[in-house]
């Protein structure tokens, strides 16, 4: 199944948020690329954060020698989930750049450290969304820099979609693979292998739900500690289906390479790409479900077409 997020609304032109790709190979190439943004922000009166692995961290403060105005952050701390990203993104912007001033960033994702293809799939869905996420924001940037050291080509060029610039010898330019204007494609959702069971929900399932879901959930090995997260979310989903899909859905569990998966569809269609990405605010009435399933779950996958229905997928790692 293919489907397709919707464009983005009309509206003024919105302010140039630069999102740019950079294509390395090794340290030496790390390091140019890197240090020739950073230098270009602190030339400019911009303050830079870093968000890479530990390793190019340490070759970075080497080279910077503590540079005031560059901040480093260690991208672990907002956990396996890509959904979680842009919101984490956002805070360590807004506190790394107080006021107007202007900030850069550098984040290198481990695309190699990717758990399954669902992971990977949707920490390129996390780089796509970016572009929509801070598509109005002119005080930031943003460099990804991308080791290509196995020279895949499809696997650079399905990265490269979803960056408008490219970064080559110290200088961007327009990105021709981007996605302009175009709609996300995502990838078609992987079927159950064994599927545990399936059931038909509707009002008053709510407790059935979580009983059916804990039970297999601990069949699959999810620690117990874990069980109560699951358990959070599985009734966040639940309640969101029901209220907002029509009245019923249809939930169905199984476990895949070493992770517990729930999956519920419904009749409904989530509008809003931004949906469980941003931390609700304390005056929202609503929108919380998406986003502590995000929170709670090591990874959530979302598919919603008009006139067809959503799927949301929970998936929660068991005990190998």
């Amino acid at each position: 199944m293919t489907t397709t997020v919707p464009p983005a609304s009309s509206g003024p032109a919105p302010a140039p948020f630069r999102h740019e790709l950079y294509p390395y190979r090794g340290d030496q190439e790390f390091l140019s690329g890197t240090l020739g943004f950073i230098h270009e922000a602190l030339e400019g009166g911009e303050a830079v954060v870093v968000a890479v692995p530990s390793a190019k961290t340490a070759l970075l403060r080497d080279e910077l020698a503590g540079e005031g105005a560059v901040t480093f952050i260690d991208a672990a701390t907002a956990g396996p989930n890509p959904g979680r990203l842009v919101d984490a993104w956002a805070t360590w912007l807004k506190e790394s750049g107080p006021g107007d001033r202007p900030v850069r960033g550098i984040g290198e994702t481990a695309w190699r450290q990717a758990r399954n293809p669902a992971h990977l799939a949707e920490l390129r869905y996390h780089e796509w969304l970016l572009n929509r996420a801070f598509a109005r924001s002119s005080t930031w940037s943003m460099l990804c820099p991308y080791d290509d050291a196995d020279q895949d080509p499809e696997a650079l060029a399905a990265i490269s979609r979803c960056h408008p610039l490219i970064r080559r010898d110290d200088k961007n330019a327009p990105n021709q693979d981007y996605l302009a204007g175009e709609d996300y494609a995502f990838e078609t959702l992987a079927g159950p292998r064994d599927l545990s069971f399936e059931l038909r929900y509707t009002h008053g399932d709510l407790a059935l739900i979580r009983s059916k879901v804990s039970s297999s959930a601990s069949e699959a090995g999810v620690a117990q500690d874990r069980l109560g997260r699951l358990a959070v979310a599985v009734t966040e989903i639940a309640t969101n289906s029901i209220r907002h899909g029509g009245g019923h859905g249809t939930l169905r569990t199984w476990t895949q390479d070493a992770t517990f998966l729930c999956e519920f569809r419904d009749a409904g269609y989530i509008s809003d790409v931004m949906a469980g990405r941003i931390r609700p605010t304390a005056e929202q009435i609503g929108g919380r479900g998406l986003w502590l399933a995000h929170q709670l779950c090591d990874l959530v996958e979302i598919r919603s077409i008009r006139d067809q229905g959503t799927i949301v997928r929970l998936h929660m790692d068991a005990e190998q």
